[in-house]
């Protein structure tokens, strides 16, 4: 009997069903770490970085779509998909193994429409409505942050964006970048100058797949060092963004 290969080992626990279903979370946010549908399919830094990884293993690619980073989380135990790339924190390193960080980005808040608040200690106040992606390290993050203030969960972007709007929440917690790009959509709104915590974004493979993880941590190091990020980024409207990583 022949062993079979390193690379059939890799395809095997990599790409069970003969694709890389890449995890990817859907948003108008855009950034790193959100995607976005198109006429065509998908983009993003996510849906970059995997047709590069599928092409490299020499299998097709295909995009598993979720609301939020938390509905990825969610689905690792399903068998859903094979890779993903979101943030990271204490309580998804539990549930899954990361690589090589390729975004490091300052959470801060966005407040409604002619809002008064200007800082932190305004905004944690009893009765103030703070809005965040339900399940995610912003969420867990802001929920740390804030002791007064009441900071709720909701399952997309678009909600959020709408109810900030309407003026029916007082803030709404995301990267800073987001939120920038957010406040040049509402008018009115203000992103707060503090920062309450770090967000980064890393390539991650579900639990005891060794060969997948050791593979994400090369691709993603070589991704960094040749230029298949720095390009994904280019590609997805962040020409302007520095590219922040953690290697390891």
């Amino acid at each position: 009997m022949t062993m079979p290969s390193a690379a059939d080992a890799l395809k095997d626990e990599i790409a069970p069903t003969g694709k890389l279903r890449v995890a990817i979370a859907i948003s108008p946010a855009g950034g790193a770490f959100w995607s976005t549908k198109t006429e065509t399919g998908y983009a993003g830094v996510p849906v970059d970085l995997g047709k590069a990884m599928a092409e490299q293993l020499g299998v097709p690619v295909e995009f598993v779509a979720h609301n939020n980073s938390g509905q990825i989380v969610d689905a690792v135990s399903k068998g859903t998909w094979d890779i993903t790339f979101l943030p990271k924190d204490p309580e998804r390193e539990g549930r899954m193994s990361f690589g090589p960080i390729y975004e490091v980005a300052d959470a801060t808040y966005i407040v409604k429409p002619g809002s008064p608040i200007t800082n932190f200690a305004a905004l944690d106040q009893p009765g103030i409505k703070v809005a965040a992606v339900n399940n995610t390290t912003t969420m867990r993050g802001a929920i740390a942050h804030l002791t007064n203030a009441k900071v709720t969960g909701y399952q997309t972007y678009d909600e959020i964006f709408s109810l900030l709007k309407a003026g029916e929440i007082d803030a709404f917690a995301l990267s800073r970048d987001q939120l920038n790009a957010m406040a040049k959509q509402i008018p009115g709104t203000r992103v707060l100058d503090e920062t309450f915590k770090q967000t980064v974004t890393a390539v991650a493979v579900p639990p005891n797949r060794p060969h997948s993880l050791a593979f994400a941590v090369k691709f993603l190091n070589e991704a960094i060092a040749n230029g298949t990020l720095r390009k994904a980024y280019d590609n997805n409207g962040l020409k302007d963004r520095p590219v922040r990583t953690q290697t390891n």
